[in-house]
């Protein structure tokens, strides 16, 4: 019989792991870009709340999670781990395949976790607004939800490729009350500029980014929240994996591999980071970031300092990058179109604390239809690069014994029009070009 494993109350987490405190090597810190000096939380104070800023820079190894966070989060948390049996049976593999299922959240994905604390501490400190920007719209959906839990407004902007391949997640963003735009919009002067020199734009997190940060700064009671990439988020998505771990060990298991896939990196993060103690302990314990070959940040890209965003409005952050001008192409994983990943998930990279797996977008689309048929559920296109990066570890030899655990970071039961484009043969792979990437290093910053 198929069993979800939950965490019985006395069990629960109630401290988020920070990875920073046990990096070897230690962190670059954000630069100011203008003097190139590190920032100081007091400089970031006009678009974060202090509380997070505290978060993105402290060298604690464990934070407490709020019991109001905690609240909410009761609704879906703790996320169920399942053993993926029928999945096994189609492979004929002798490996154990666990999932964690992240898409029971009210967005139906891993974002509401970090959408919930960046509210909580936006209302905590008075804020009225929030400004952000969404890539595949998951991160959206969250913040809606989250704002509307603690009575903040938000407006969304939404990438323009995605605001028009994902029409139901505007819908499900409305449901929660945010206003969302396309980006580039006519709201900003970034994003007029850009329509102005091309109305056709399919949009990218950069530009996206430049816009909501744009908005934030442009109003006193406005602050700005990002889904991914930076140290906070990764923080807050440490539940993952710290309920995995705790799950795992109720039925006597550990993972030898842990896959997650990686746009911004904290889906991945998340996951994997609560297991690298274990492995600079000496486990053998294999942690595997996959990304899509269109936006290989992480398998082709520049390690260095980069802006997050196109209109150079965020720190500086030393990362791999694809260069903070990269325009990626309009593949259906929305939410891994970004051009730079988290400092955190480069410095395990760095430091040869994981792997990186760059993957097609077909062959993904083929992973998700098998794990629906087998599994029953429809994942997001972002969680079947994770798949597919599963079915090639229990597949590389069918006869060994491991246990892979994977993140099923969300459903995909808003993105079928992409399910649609796939079955009739319309999605392509694409090969991002060695050139482009000798190119984009023109373009970083001087540090």
């Amino acid at each position: 019989m198929k069993k979800r494993i939950l965490l019985p109350d006395e069990e629960r987490v109630t401290q988020w792991y920070n990875v920073m405190a046990d990096m070897p090597g230690g962190m670059h810190p954000p630069l100011n870009p203008a003097t190139k000096q590190p920032l100081t939380p007091d400089l970031m104070a006009p678009i974060f709340p202090m509380g997070l800023l505290e978060q993105e820079m402290s060298d604690k190894r464990w934070i407490d999670i709020p019991e109001e966070i905690q609240d909410i989060w009761s609704i879906w948390r703790p996320s169920p781990l399942v053993r993926a049996n029928f999945l096994e049976e189609k492979l004929g593999t002798k490996a154990k395949i666990y999932f964690k299922y992240e898409g029971v959240s009210p967005s139906g994905s891993h974002k509401t976790n970090s959408a919930v604390v960046q509210a909580y501490y936006n209302k905590r400190e008075g804020v009225k607004r929030l400004a952000t920007e969404t890539g595949a719209g998951q991160w959206g959906s969250a913040l809606a939800f989250a704002t509307h839990k603690f009575g903040l407004e938000c407006k969304v902007y939404m990438v323009r490729v995605s605001y028009d391949q994902k029409p139901y997640r505007k819908s499900m963003m409305h449901t929660y009350g945010a206003e969302i735009v396309p980006s580039p919009s006519p709201d900003t002067p970034t994003g007029r500029a850009i329509l102005a020199k091309d109305p056709n734009t399919p949009g990218s997190l950069g530009i996206a980014i430049s816009e909501a940060l744009e908005d934030a700064v442009s109003r006193e009671d406005t602050k700005y929240a990002l889904g991914s990439v930076l140290n906070h988020v990764c923080l807050h998505q440490t539940i993952i994996g710290l309920e995995a771990k705790k799950q795992l060990a109720m039925i006597g298991e550990s993972p030898d591999v842990v896959i997650g896939c990686c746009g911004g990196g904290s889906n991945f993060a998340g996951l994997a980071a609560p297991f690298l103690p274990d492995k600079l302990e000496g486990k053998d314990i294999r942690l595997i970031g996959v990304e899509p070959a269109s936006c290989p940040s992480l398998t082709k890209g520049i390690y260095a300092y980069d802006f997050g965003d196109v209109s150079e409005r965020t720190p500086l952050l030393y990362m791999y990058t694809l260069g903070h001008d990269f325009m990626p192409p309009g593949i259906h994983a929305g939410g891994l179109r970004y051009h730079g990943m988290s400092p955190i998930v480069s410095a395990m990279l760095r430091e040869n604390l994981m792997e990186a797996m760059a993957l097609h977008q077909v062959e993904c689309f083929e992973a998700g239809v098998l794990f629906a048929q087998t599994e029953g559920i429809i994942p997001a296109p972002e969680s079947c690069h994770a798949i597919r990066a599963a079915i090639i570890e229990a597949t590389k030899d069918p006869k060994e014994p491991k246990t892979i655990l994977f993140n099923l970071s969300g459903h995909g039961h808003l993105d079928l029009s992409s399910y649609d484009k796939f079955f009739a043969g319309e999605l392509h792979n694409f090969e991002y070009p060695a050139e482009a990437v000798a190119e984009a290093k023109k373009h970083l910053p001087k540090i």
